[in-house]
């Protein structure tokens, strides 16, 4: 595995290469994102792997500066799995100008679900994304599922944008608990990870009642959020969603998808069941 760290050897590698599968990540990796390289071996004849924590999808307030950075780590992760390149720009790289001065703007998606809690988030996702895109030139990239609004936003910016990259979607990773693989369980206190699997739990519990009949979308996301309430969460929403469009769902929608944030002290989690009712 070769790493590089400026666009301009990138690109010099990129036009010696044959078909290539990307896999942005921010570090700090387990298995979901090292699950995201499998898949990427059976796409394209090299896999590029990018680690970049993006400043832009950051809001104030938030773990920017705490973020786990583990570069070496993952670099000895990554060169088990055969990776071919590592890609792991500073700010200046990737930012020469300090600020972007022209950002990728989603549609109105980005200010529901988590947009409403993070405003700006899925803008500085959209426009790194985009960046990287042009410096990787990929034919494939794979994007977990547990990150259930981006990767809808990152399709609709591939599509809107005519940008020839196919987007992979692959499945969450979860432990054996079923918690959702994230960089950010590992703030997690010991009594908090107990607790964090019930998430998971009440997601399955509505996808349930769903499936047997009862259609009362708006009462079965208050239940959701009552339960975890009840055992100390801090609920940003659950929703049920038309999983295709991410739409509302409507009583004749039959693929629908149950999303969740929600805060075990000072962690948020965020989860996401697709399902046919």
């Amino acid at each position: 595995m070769h790493i590089i760290h400026t666009i301009q050897e990138l690109r010099r590698w990129r036009k010696q290469s044959g078909s290539v599968a990307f896999v942005p990540t921010m570090g700090n990796l387990h298995e979901g994102h090292l699950a995201l390289v499998k898949q990427a071996k059976k796409e394209a004849e090299h896999i590029v792997v990018s680690i970049f924590v993006n400043r832009l999808q950051f809001g104030q307030g938030e773990d920017f500066d705490r973020y786990p950075r583990t570069l070496e780590e993952d670099a000895a992760k990554l060169r088990d799995c055969g990776v071919d390149i590592l890609f792991a720009p500073n700010e200046a790289e990737l930012y020469p100008h300090t600020s972007q001065q022209y950002q990728v703007e989603p549609p109105n998606l980005q200010n529901e679900l988590c947009g409403a809690f993070r405003p700006g988030h899925f803008r500085g996702v959209a426009t790194v994304v985009c960046k990287l895109f042009n410096i990787v030139q990929p034919d494939a990239a794979c994007f977990g599922k547990k990150d259930y609004q981006q990767l809808a936003v990152i399709q609709g910016m591939v599509s809107d944008l005519n940008i020839p990259v196919k987007i992979v979607p692959v499945d969450t990773g979860r432990a054996r608990d079923g918690l959702a693989l994230s960089s950010r369980n590992q703030y997690l206190n010991a009594d908090e990870r107990a607790e964090a699997p019930r998430l998971y739990r009440v997601l399955n519990e509505t996808v349930k009642a769903v499936r047997t009949g009862n259609r009362n979308y708006a009462e079965l996301e208050q239940h959701a959020v009552q339960q975890l309430q009840q055992h100390g969460w801090t609920v940003d929403y659950v929703e049920i969603r038309e999983a295709g469009s991410l739409n509302v769902a409507r009583l004749g929608d039959k693929n629908l998808v149950v999303l969740a944030a929600a805060r075990l002290g000072n962690t948020r989690l965020i989860d996401n069941i697709e399902f046919s009712a």
